[in-house]
């Protein structure tokens, strides 16, 4: 029996590791005064351009102290000159308003700040000597490997001492711009790290003249499972995907028997990630795999292989003769020649032919179509479209789809354009202007016939469509209770999840919580963050704010959610539902992220754990694995009921 006095035991750290080398004690002190007088002298420089490139040093350094992350004697002097480092650009850009570094080729390591949580995160470029700067260049994105111990400090340290990419067998090459995203540490470039692989890309174009038609997406081990699901999900943000030696999917790759199998929600949860579930996207452009002929790993770009052939496409796969995990210098000889070819060819746009499939909307289309409704998420969705503008004729087939839109570049116009929707005709009216977009419902579910409109505002749409890991994506902001629940099981929950959240989101995703009260909320937070919420109408009152206009009602010791009541004693609500107050953004109820510590283990199993919504219960602890006992959880539908 679970005492209300009872302290929940604490759930150990497996990501990253703590460290194994203690500071000198008065080298630490030392170093923590350094980090501490940054605070006033990074607010002091905020308003100014690469703010970033100074305070992701700091950062880095406070993080290290802040949670033991050291792990060799190597690595103790990095920190003071990491802080040395950044003094020297805290001094240009304070005094003389210079950043010299930007010009600077090489390896560089540099910061930028994220639009998720306003935390400072680290990348590294290297810039050839030769390449010219003078006009638009190509960019490699180069997404790294698993590396437990590898935090913000060690991370830059190797970027700027090392070249990285192709296991070293691309240093010379004088082409293109390199770029090492961080990625939040090890989530295998998902959650919040795939973000930051497009944080990073906008922060390098914001100072180097990057070809947008030429941008190469490529990695290794857990970088190749990020290119897997980042190129499928992705596809046409660039010209070429390269895959090395990186896990695809969930099932096979942990070999889970049909008797191990989950419940059926995270079965359905793996589809977020899982990549067979896009693998037409891979048709619409080029696509290279390698894998070492003795690497266990080969199987996943097997397994891709035979599941691209179900869709007519033959998988390039370099296979490096008797090795392991890592590559040989023939097959990047190979690669090095695809990847110069690809560059040369760039991104075609607009795309004559476009393949898509996704189930969910959070992955909603490709260069100039995008569905904006589903039949149903979580089962396929598709579209073959083809487009001849000498003609002025779009052709489509779908399936799974409720609604889609069209955009056209701004100098286009898509009046006078024939649309052949299945065995349906639209013809795009002239209306005296250019027509740049089209929107299209069918009302009457895949039955009925296509019109022009778009989707109610209350549905499930790109950006709105859950599950609730998916409100950590995009800006947000945590509101704790102001009071703790009057239940002592309740607050004691509530308590320790609140700070589990705020320990994870800092030693996993690198970044503060961005928290405020319920009386600091403004305007443009409504407006351009999703809220996190903790507590219940009694406890926060936010949520006392909107409780009317939720699919959960509070009553006098009980909640309702889905029919079914519970007692407030023994039970919390989780959710994740468009906000009342700005239905373009979520509210989330008791929960952070929903992959927890003993998901760490591999990447692979970093996957959204929680649906839509659940009910938890409290006769069971939180522990590595959940937040408590699953009573019951599930999909809203997709009118979010």
């Amino acid at each position: 029996m679970l005492r209300a006095d009872d302290p929940i035991a604490p759930i150990s750290r497996l990501l990253p590791p703590p460290g194994t080398v203690e500071l000198p004690v008065a080298l630490r002190s030392q170093l923590e005064a350094r980090v501490t007088a940054y605070a006033d002298r990074i607010w002091e420089i905020e308003h100014k351009d690469h703010v970033a490139d100074v305070a992701a040093l700091v950062k880095a350094v406070d993080f290290a102290l802040r949670h033991n992350e050291f792990y060799s004697e190597k690595e103790i002097p990095l920190a003071a000159e990491m802080l040395d480092l950044a003094d020297g650009r805290y001094r240009f850009l304070d005094e003389e308003d210079e950043r010299p570094w930007i010009g600077e080729k090489g390896l560089i390591i540099r910061g930028y700040r994220s639009g998720v949580d306003d935390s400072y995160q680290p990348y590294g470029l290297e810039i050839p000597e030769k390449l010219d700067l003078s006009r638009p260049v190509p960019l490699l994105v180069w997404l790294r490997g698993r590396a437990d111990k590898a935090t913000d400090l060690q991370f830059l340290d190797h970027c700027r001492k090392k070249s990285q990419a192709f296991g070293g067998f691309f240093k010379d090459q004088q082409e293109a711009i390199v770029l090492h995203p961080f990625g939040r540490h090890c989530v295998g470039w998902k959650h919040a790290g795939e973000i930051d692989v497009f944080e990073a890309i906008e922060a390098v174009k914001a100072d180097y003249p990057v070809d947008s038609d030429r941008i190469i997406l490529a990695g290794f081990s857990m970088g190749g499972a990020g290119a897997w699901h980042i190129g499928g999900h992705y596809r046409d943000r660039f010209c070429a995907i390269h895959t090395g030696a990186g896990f695809a999917e969930t099932k096979e790759y942990n070999n889970i028997l049909p008797e191990n199998y989950p419940s059926d929600y995270e079965q359905t949860l793996w589809k977020v990630y899982d990549v067979p579930n896009y693998v037409r996207n891979f048709l619409n452009g080029p696509l290279l795999s390698y894998s070492g002929a003795d690497d266990k790993q080969k199987a996943s770009a097997d397994l891709m292989a035979r599941e691209l052939a179900k869709v007519g496409h033959s998988l390039r796969h370099v296979i490096g003769a008797g090795m392991g995990h890592k590559y040989n210098e023939e097959s990047v000889r190979e690669i090095r020649l695809w990847l110069t070819g690809s560059w040369a060819a760039g991104r075609q746009r607009p795309a004559p032919r476009i393949e898509w499939q996704t189930p969910t909307l959070r992955y909603p289309g490709y260069d100039w179509i995008r569905f904006t409704g589903l039949e149903k998420h979580w089962e396929n969705a598709r579209v073959t479209a083809v487009r001849d503008d000498a003609k002025k004729e779009i052709s489509l087939e779908l399936s799974g789809v409720s609604a889609f839109e069209i955009t056209a570049s701004p100098t286009e116009n898509l009046a006078g354009t024939s649309l052949r929707i299945g065995d349906e005709t639209i013809v795009v009216e002239d209306p005296g202007f250019p027509v740049n977009s089209l929107s299209f419902v069918r009302p009457g579910g895949e039955n009925g016939k296509w019109t022009w409109g778009e989707p109610s505002s209350f549905g499930k749409r790109p950006g709105v469509q859950g599950p609730i890991d998916d409100a950590f994506m995009s800006r947000f902001i945590v509101i704790a209770p102001e009071l703790l629940p009057a239940d002592d099981k309740a607050a004691r929950w509530l308590d320790f999840e609140l700070n589990h959240f705020r320990e994870r989101w800092r030693t996993l995703m690198r970044g503060e919580l961005p928290e405020k009260s319920a009386d600091e909320l403004d305007s443009d937070d409504i407006a351009e963050a999703n809220l996190i919420l903790w507590g219940d109408p009694a406890t926060n009152p936010l949520i006392a704010e909107i409780a009317a206009s939720l699919p959960v009602q509070w009553g006098v010791g009980s909640f309702t959610l889905r029919g079914e009541t519970y007692s407030t004693s023994d039970h919390v609500p989780v959710l994740i539902f468009p906000n009342p107050l700005n239905p373009d953004r979520y509210v989330v109820l008791n929960s952070g992220l929903t992959f927890r510590e003993g998901h760490d283990k591999t990447n692979s199993q970093q996957n959204p754990k929680l649906p839509d919504w659940a009910v938890i219960g409290l006769d069971r602890d939180p522990d590595a694995l959940a937040p408590g006992r699953i009573v019951k959880a599930g999909f809203f539908d997709e009118s979010w009921k």
